[in-house]
Order: C-alpha cells, then sequence, then structure tokens
C-alpha cells in the first residue's frame, strides 16, 4: 500500500494502474507506454514492463498471456488510497462523469447503464441471492435486474479474481443520466442512512456529502455496520442506503414522466419526490427547488454483508450494456 509521499517508481506505478483501470480490455506494455505519453508521462515500452512486474508481485495486475494485463480488484483499491489525498470531491466527480457516459433509453431498452460491482465466494452466491430478494420484497433496490461475472470476466473496471463471483448491481446515477439526456439539470448533494420508523418521521440518521469526500458514502456504511435492510424488510422499520438530488421545481413534472418510463423498463429508484421548496425526510429544501430521495444502489449488497457474508464493495464501478442485464430470479 502507497503511503506517505511516493517516490517516482510508485508516481510511475499508479499512473499505469490509472491507465488500465481506464480500459475495459487487457493493455500490452507497447499500449500503456503510448496511453502515458498521452497523459505527459515519458516511460519505454521495457520500463513499462519493469513496472509491470512490481504490481504483478503485489497482486495489483493480472497478465492475460499476449493480451496484457488489467487492473485486479485489489488494484483498484490501491488505486483508490493513493489518489485520496488529491481527490477531495472524487465521487461527485465520478457521479458526474458516469452520468454522461449513461446512454439508456427506458423506451427502446438499449444503451449503457452506470453499476456498483460486489465480489462474493463462489459458494456463498446461493445464500446471497436468497438475501438479496429478502431486499428487492422490502421494496429497497434500485432494480432487481443484475449482471453476473466469474473469475477473470469485468463489471465496469472491476476483474473479478479466481475464486469470486461478480454481481453487477444497478447504479442509482442511472436517473442522473437519463434526466441530464432529457435537458433536466440535477444535483447530487450527499449518500446517507436513511432511518425508516413511519412516513412523517423518516429522517437521515447519517449524510456525507459527495463535493468533500473521496470514498463513497454507502461502502462507508456498510463497512462500518450502519445499515439494517434485512430488518427493515421484514418489519418496514430500520436503516437503509439512500442519497439525496434536487432538480429545478419545473422539472418535477418531466421527471415524474421519466420515472415512469424507467419504472416500465425494470428500474425504479426513486424513494421519495418532494414538492417546490418542500422539506423531505427531515432535509429543508430552497426556494424553486424540488428534493428527491433515492435509494442506494447497495442496498441488497449491504443485507448480503448483514447476513455475515463477506462481500467487496466498489461503487460507481463503470458502464456496462443494459441488454447484459437479467433479473436476479432468473440465475
Amino acid at each position: 500500500m502507497v503511503q506517505g509521499p511516493a517516490s517516482e517508481t510508485e508516481h510511475k506505478i499508479i499512473a499505469i494502474l490509472k491507465v488500465l483501470n481506464e480500459s475495459s480490455e487487457p493493455l500490452g506494455s507497447i499500449t500503456i507506454a503510448r496511453e502515458l505519453e498521452r497523459h505527459g508521462i515519458s516511460l519505454s515500452e521495457r520500463a513499462v514492463r519493469y513496472h509491470l512486474r512490481i504490481t504483478d508481485e503485489r497482486g495489483h495486475t493480472q497478465p492475460f498471456g499476449r493480451d496484457g494485463r488489467m487492473l485486479t480488484a485489489q488494484g483498484l483499491e490501491e488505486l483508490k488510497i493513493a489518489l485520496a489525498p488529491e481527490h477531495v470531491g472524487f465521487v461527485l466527480e465520478k457521479l458526474e462523469t458516469l452520468a454522461f457516459q449513461t446512454t439508456f433509453d427506458p423506451k427502446t431498452r438499449t444503451g449503457l447503464v452506470p453499476i456498483n460491482t460486489s465480489l462474493i465466494a463462489k459458494d456463498k452466491l446461493k445464500k446471497a441471492m436468497a438475501i438479496i430478494d429478502e431486499a428487492y420484497q422490502g421494496g429497497f433496490c434500485v432494480s432487481d435486474l443484475i449482471a453476473i461475472a466469474q473469475p477473470g470476466e469485468k463489471l465496469g473496471s472491476v476483474t473479478v479474481p479466481e475464486g469470486k463471483v461478480g454481481i453487477g448491481t444497478i447504479c442509482s446515477v442511472v436517473v442522473n443520466g437519463v434526466l441530464s439526456k432529457s435537458g433536466v439539470p440535477i444535483s447530487s448533494k450527499f449518500g446517507g442512512v436513511m432511518e425508516l420508523r413511519n412516513p412523517k418521521q423518516e429522517r437521515f440518521a447519517a449524510i456525507i456529502y459527495y463535493e468533500g469526500t473521496s470514498l463513497d458514502p454507502s461502502e462507508q456504511y456498510i463497512r462500518a455496520r450502519m445499515t439494517s435492510v434485512r430488518e427493515a424488510a421484514k418489519t418496514g422499520k430500520g436503516r437503509i442506503l439512500a442519497n439525496y438530488r434536487e432538480i429545478p421545481a419545473p422539472a418535477r413534472a418531466l421527471v415524474s414522466e421519466k420515472m415512469a418510463e424507467m419504472k416500465e423498463a425494470g428500474i425504479g429508484g426513486i424513494y421519495r419526490l418532494g414538492n417546490t421548496s418542500e422539506s423531505i425526510c427531515q432535509i429543508p429544501v430552497g426556494p424553486n427547488r424540488v428534493g428527491i430521495v433515492f435509494l442506494g444502489g447497495l442496498n441488497a449488497l449491504a443485507a448480503v454483508s448483514e447476513a455475515g457474508i463477506e462481500v467487496e464493495n466498489n461503487s460507481e464501478s463503470g458502464v456496462i450494456d443494459f441488454n447484459r442485464l437479467v433479473s436476479f430470479r432468473k440465475i
């Protein structure tokens, strides 16, 4: 793990990991050297191979023969840690990038959708699916559509390691993408833990503003065991992952229309849609604005973690084709 001021070698290694992270295919040393040059880093093919041997030894990259190398889940985590000091607000930037990359059309049910990628042990998949069903029945999932990947395959920017299975769940930022392309400016404010009691007492028990963090709020809340999604699914009372967005008041009708189209395509996500300048879930809303509370895309995996199954979550891990998704009940 990189700690403190990075050496010149470490800077080059991080640059290589960044290049690999931006690719959905294995890259060879020639291609990596060319991409580094575009970023203003001059490194020969031989030097790239030298640094790749180091990343292989650390488990940050995985060789794929002559095709080159891909970033591993461990390598992605190392990249997040290394970039954290210079990326306060990195999560907000990632959300905006994913929204831009989203091309999903709810009417034709085609295009790219943003996902979260979660890794679990192969022998835990069946039990995990049963728990995911619990969360879905409770109404706390963005969609019942998921993607499954086997070792060596990739979901977004994450390559599934040996002994694991990758589960891709739709990220709530899909709504940002669809609304933005419909002309609706939407502002992502924070991620949090929503405490459910009764409709008039719903409130955010914890929040982390996107512009002030380099780590995804949902991942942090799951690791801190601050959710009780399974309890909420059974009793209607508990703590779930949610996030807050705002739109201009005149766009409310169009948002309702677009969300109805998305629901027809199998994607929900909105937990509460407020009215003009009206507080929502005890969050004050400014003049001529409308607040929206979205369900967290990782609620189902939070429930899996609550059941004692080890889960490695990679939120906002990239985009995949909508046609790759299937109902988890068919798996």
